[in-house]
């Protein structure tokens, strides 16, 4: 999580720190579906590079928006899911969905 010191004054820049890249609102977007393995994740979000991904992930982990889960397995299995924190962000994700599909409609219209 970032210190007090490194948080930003205005609480916008703060979203925009902890979820501003377009990886990290599509790995949310991903989870808010359901636990994700990294594979998965990697397959479904066209793009993203390993380490990207990797990078996204422990950031957003060490930030307290996800949770990494390790199962004793042989070959290990991991999965990661939205912490409660990340679940708080589910209606700022939910609007910016509706404002995309109206921006959508409104350029299609145009057409």
């Amino acid at each position: 999580m970032l210190t007090k010191e490194e948080l930003p004054e205005c609480p916008v820049a703060t979203t925009v720190q902890l979820i501003g890249s377009k990886w990290k609102l599509l790995i949310l977007r991903n989870l808010l579906q359901r636990p994700w393995r990294f594979n998965e994740l990697r397959k479904n979000i066209p793009g993203i590079s390993q380490k990207v991904l990797t990078d996204s992930l422990r950031s957003m982990e060490a930030d307290g928006i996800i949770i990494r889960t390790v199962y004793p397995e042989v070959p290990p299995r991991v999965e990661y899911s939205l912490s409660e924190l990340g679940e708080s962000m589910r209606p700022i994700i939910k609007a910016m969905e509706i404002w995309g599909a109206e921006y959508q409609k409104i350029v299609k219209s145009q057409s």
